[in-house]
């Protein structure tokens, strides 16, 4: 069994630590608000001051982590970052959804002191977390992967290599937005459905038995009809990675299908739905009209 670090304790780093603990690893967190670790410290977990003080002594330093500023404060902060506290036998596996350009500069600054990355970010959400079915996309050295495959393994059921670092920031940034898509696509048409007075979830059902249905959208539509958004993956966070994609894609008219959806977001956003799970955005669209009222 080996020695990890968990930085980051939201709701994926925290499912993905108490996975490790029991699979049998020696697993330290850090977070930056200590209550979080709380139930996993009872499940046998050492809690850590700082990042560098919770990767000292650790074979693997994973990060699950907001986003690119986060990111870069714990792993390289000069006081308490957790590179500082790494060994040239640590491997740090960055599993958070940055950029790709974030990740290459990261790759770097780790091998001016001989520290491997793996970039790591997972496809799933909380049930997948719960249960090791995460899928990650690797970026990185295939040496390095096969090294962390063992510590993956406890984690997820579905590993794809897709080349160098920051190729997986880019496969995860391009996952999310076809997700996004189809969430906004889908709310949209559930709108348009209520407002025609047809039984939405009569019509979605015949529509599944089509080839044009996704195997998310099943998930999508009933969460939905359901009106059920708990959080599994917050609107506020897919609008970030909707951000981070139209960085990538340089002008949004090189993009203006991940624009638009980009904007439905920010419109959830700004009514106050970004803690809700991305599903909400239906509200969009099914409060503007009653049935039969068309704009004028």
């Amino acid at each position: 069994m080996s020695n990890i670090t968990v930085l980051g304790l939201g709701a994926m780093g925290s499912r993905m630590a108490a996975r490790l603990i029991a699979a049998g690893h020696k697993v330290t967190v850090w977070n930056r608000t200590g209550r979080a670790a709380q139930p996993l410290v009872d499940l046998g977990a050492t809690l850590a001051a700082s990042p560098r003080d919770a990767s000292q002594g650790a074979e693997f330093v994973i990060a699950m982590l907001r986003d690119d500023e986060v990111s870069r404060f714990v792993w390289l902060d000069p006081e308490c970052g957790a590179l500082a506290g790494m060994s040239p036998d640590t491997v740090a596996i960055e599993s958070s959804t940055l950029t790709s350009g974030w990740i290459q500069m990261l790759g770097a600054q780790m091998q001016h002191q001989r520290v491997s990355l793996l970039e790591a970010p997972v496809s799933g959400s909380r049930l997948q977390a719960d249960t090791g079915q995460l899928t990650y996309l690797i970026g990185g050295d295939a040496q390095v992967l096969e090294r962390c495959r063992p510590v993956l393994g406890a984690l997820g059921s579905g590993i794809h290599h897709t080349g160098a670092l920051g190729h997986g920031a880019l496969t995860k940034l391009a996952t999310n937005a076809l997700l996004g898509i189809q969430v906004t696509g889908l709310a949209e048409i559930i709108g348009m459905l209520k407002r025609s007075g047809a039984d939405a979830s009569h019509v979605l059902a015949a529509m599944a038995g089509t080839s044009v249905w996704a195997p998310v959208a099943t998930y999508l539509a009933n969460t939905m009809l359901a009106e059920n958004f708990a959080p599994q993956f917050p609107v506020e966070l897919i609008e970030k990675d909707f951000g981070y994609v139209l960085n990538e894609a340089g002008i949004s008219r090189d993009a203006p299908t991940i624009a638009a959806a980009h904007g439905v977001f920010q419109q959830a956003m700004a009514q106050g739905q970004g803690a809700e799970n991305m599903t909400s955005v239906v509200r969009l669209f099914t409060a503007r009209h009653a049935p039969g009222e068309a704009d004028s």
